[in-house]
């Protein structure tokens, strides 16, 4: 599958203070970081950032799935050339 992103600010006073970033990396491994600013740590933003952060990595493994619920059909895999990310088409059925 393509390479899914999220990134998340929190802000403490209108000021960010920490940030989480989720990346899916190659063989289904996601990278999960979350970075709070020093002066802003042990107040449990970076806790509260980490598991949103999980939440949504958890999440993207049930993209097809949830698909499937919505009324979407598997039309094809696929590898691009050169790539090893794997790719599906979904078409809705109608």
């Amino acid at each position: 599958m393509a390479d899914r992103f999220l990134s998340r600010r929190v802000r403490r006073e209108r000021v960010p203070v920490g940030c989480s970033t989720v990346q899916r990396v190659v063989g289904g491994v996601v990278t999960v970081i979350a970075r709070v600013l020093p002066e802003s740590r042990r107040r449990g933003l970076g806790a509260a950032l980490y598991e949103h952060a999980l939440g949504y990595a958890r999440g993207q493994g049930d993209g097809l799935r949830f698909a499937a619920r919505c009324g979407f059909a598997e039309v094809e895999r696929y590898v691009l050339d050169g790539e090893r990310d794997e790719w599906v088409d979904l078409r809705l059925a109608l």
